[in-house]
């Protein structure tokens, strides 16, 4: 199935810390209501991390046979394109990702609900099912969702709403209105790494049919719509900070939009597409450090 290496790059690993970030959220939110159980935090990352190689895989697969990786395409070269992974052998490698991902969840899930709980263990099993529904079919298949501009969508869904909440509910088996914030916050954030990338590829996206909500709206509108991502994260998590009647001192972790802000100015002033790889780092590291922050916040003052 190919070298350590390629296979390694082709998991893109760089990805994980943002896919994290929902779990570690969730968690913070479950340990206000007192939950915590350190194995269900573990098994919850493990599922994650499962889950996000899938998608990096038939993310992949998909733009490999479609062509959409090519030698237009800007950033890391991709298994496919540069020929270190066979198709074949990636998608073997789909296959076995899907059964590890799944019997961790598995896993996870009787952790979380025992044998007792059967409505919540066939609502997490249904929603396993649909994560890696949604990690194949965002690329592969000829009605793929990303390339009709449903990627963003998808994306706010599994990686915000459904990684926090569910997380927290994991712990909790309950959800409180006001957690939905938090929630709605990091799924504008990673949504804002989807259209960065997107506005980075907008040029060979739209010359092989790749129709993402940049090519759709345009580079120009493309940045507005950043801009308005982010600007909205932080407006929900203040929200959450307001509702919650928080303090200065355990409202230290909203620091982490501080370098999002400085990132924003230069998006805004970038005319071409290329320059704006290496901003998709600082949008995804920042939000794990937000993540990591709120938890700490909720350890140390509340």
């Amino acid at each position: 199935m190919g070298n350590t290496k390629a296979w390694v790059q082709a998991a893109r690993l760089r990805t994980l810390p943002l896919s994290l970030s929902g779990i570690i959220v969730g968690t913070a939110l479950a340990m206000i209501e007192g939950q915590f159980e350190l194995p269900i935090f573990i098994l919850a990352l493990l599922t994650t991390v499962g889950f996000q190689v899938t998608s990096n895989f038939a993310n992949d697969y998909g733009d490999g046979v479609k062509g959409t990786d090519n030698e237009d395409r800007i950033g890391p070269a991709r298994a496919i394109q540069s020929g270190t992974i066979t198709k074949k052998a990636l998608k073997k490698g789909i296959v076995v990702s899907i059964i590890i991902s799944l019997l961790i969840a598995l896993a996870l899930i009787y952790l979380a609900f025992g044998l007792e709980n059967l409505p919540y263990i066939l609502l997490f099993l249904l929603l396993g099912l649909l994560s890696i529904w949604a990690a194949i079919t965002y690329t592969v298949g000829s009605n793929a969702y990303g390339y009709r501009g449903m990627g963003d969508l998808f994306v706010f869904l599994f990686f915000g709403l459904l990684g926090v909440l569910g997380s927290m509910f994991l712990y909790t088996k309950s959800l409180g209105w006001s957690s939905l914030l938090p929630a709605i916050s990091i799924g504008l954030l990673c949504v804002a790494v989807l259209n960065l990338n997107n506005l980075r590829d907008i040029v060979s996206d739209k010359k092989h049919g790749k129709i993402t909500m940049v090519v759709k709206m345009g580079f120009k509108n493309g940045k507005r719509y950043h801009f308005l991502l982010i600007l909205m994260a932080l407006i929900s998590f203040a929200l959450y900070l307001w509702m919650e009647n928080y303090g200065w001192k355990q409202s230290f972790f909203m620091l982490a939009f501080a370098p999002l802000l400085i990132h924003l100015r230069k998006v805004m002033m970038t005319k071409d597409p290329g320059e704006l790889d290496i901003e998709l780092k600082k949008v995804a590291l920042s939000t794990f450090l937000l993540a990591l922050l709120f938890l700490i916040s909720v350890n140390i003052f509340l």
